[in-house]
């Protein structure tokens, strides 16, 4: 996949288009992202041991990776990224744009 968790991103496609957050997980079987603050939906829930109050609970759904985009603060938009190696073999993620490395 081309993001990781705790990456910045921006939604390019859909009803949230336009929207950043940062991603909370990542499911690479499904091809799925969550991002934070973005694609929010109830959830009913009973009480239990986790959750000791019950009632209509908030939280984030499932993204279609294809959707995202790195966030690149030097461009202040989403970008393509690409991979290159570094002189000392360590992979890299790269703005397609202005050729800022990414982070991890």
């Amino acid at each position: 996949m081309h993001v990781k968790k705790d990456d910045v991103v921006m939604v390019n496609s859909g009803k949230f288009k336009g929207e950043s957050g940062k991603i909370i997980a990542v499911y690479p079987k499904e091809n799925r992202v969550i991002v934070e603050g973005i694609n929010m939906m109830t959830k009913h829930m009973k009480p239990s041991q986790k959750v000791q109050q019950g009632g209509i609970i908030k939280q984030e759904g499932k993204i279609h990776a294809s959707n995202v985009l790195l966030y690149c603060e030097k461009c202040k938009k989403g970008v393509r990224t690409g991979v290159k190696f570094l002189e000392d073999g360590s992979k890299v993620r790269y703005c397609k744009k202005c050729g800022e490395t990414f982070n991890k």
